[in-house]
């Protein structure tokens, strides 16, 4: 999955007074955007950018230090030569940038889009500013804001030799199991239940968490679940989110075009007769 990065390791530990040094890693965020020359990051000393303006992320393997420059609404800085601003899903899905740096890239979205959309108090509309012990954001309000994570459930129902998949009505484009949010005053073990019935008009039992992934895209933890069908095994697709709900007999199961994914891991984990 894209969290798997071994042997690398991030340590998302928050510094709030370490600074950049020459030789830093700064990740340069633009919309939902990131700049690299093929999957490399700019080092500080290509940054043009007062140190005020590069907030600490993260660091990796204990000695490398990363950065983040979100220049989304200073379109106008100068920027190192030889760089390009490259959607983040299409980073991704490129085939050649390496799995670590597509999942820092990920982390550094999820935190840019937090800083960003919490510039300003939603109490009392003032200009927030960044806490001094932990990652967070204050208010002299006393409004206390943590990063946004919003957490969903990954759903493989099986029954017996076979496994529901699903393809959902608009976007991706690839197989996928039942998913969905995690609503107000609701386990996870609810929300299984409730969306496979909501997308797919099944009972399930013997709820079983399998892993969970960070997906920074979109602010998610998701949790993966299988269960098992209870009693009848008619689908009834939510023509509304699917275009696509079968059974699929593991040998039958198609995989995503890459391993980054907990949805594709717990496909494969069946079709391996893993799961």
């Amino acid at each position: 999955m894209i969290q798997d990065i071994y042997p690398h390791k991030l340590n998302n530990h928050y510094y709030p007074d370490r600074k950049p040094a020459e030789d830093s890693i700064v990740i340069v965020i633009r919309d939902n955007e990131v700049l690299v020359k093929g999957d490399i990051f700019p080092l500080r000393k290509e940054v043009n950018a007062e140190d005020e303006r590069l907030t600490y992320l993260f660091s990796l393997d204990g000695d490398k230090n990363y950065f983040l420059f979100d220049v989304t609404d200073d379109k106008d800085t100068g920027l190192p030569e030889g760089y390009e601003f490259v959607n983040v899903r299409s980073f991704r899905r490129s085939g050649t940038a390496r799995k670590y740096r597509v999942f820092l890239a990920y982390t550094a979205l999820q935190l840019a889009n937090w800083y960003r959309n919490n510039a300003y108090c939603g109490r009392c509309g003032k200009k927030t500013f960044h806490d001094d012990k932990e990652r967070a954001i204050r208010c002299e309000c006393g409004n206390l804001v943590y990063p946004r994570i919003v957490p969903a459930v990954i759903v493989g129902i099986t029954n017996g030799d076979k496994i529901l998949v699903t393809k959902y009505k608009t976007g991706f484009a690839h197989f996928a199991l039942v998913a969905g949010f995690t609503e107000i005053g609701e386990t996870l073990e609810e929300t299984v239940a409730r969306e496979a019935m909501e997308e797919t008009g099944l009972k399930v039992k013997n709820i079983r968490y399998y892993k969970s992934q960070p997906w920074g895209i979109v602010d998610d933890i998701l949790v993966g679940f299988y269960c098992d069908v209870d009693g009848d095994d008619t689908i009834r697709m939510d023509e509304g989110e699917l275009k696509v709900a079968e059974w699929r007999s593991r040998e039958d199961v198609e995989l995503q075009p890459d391993e980054y994914s907990l949805t594709n891991e717990m496909m494969k984990m069946f079709k391996e007769g893993k799961a």
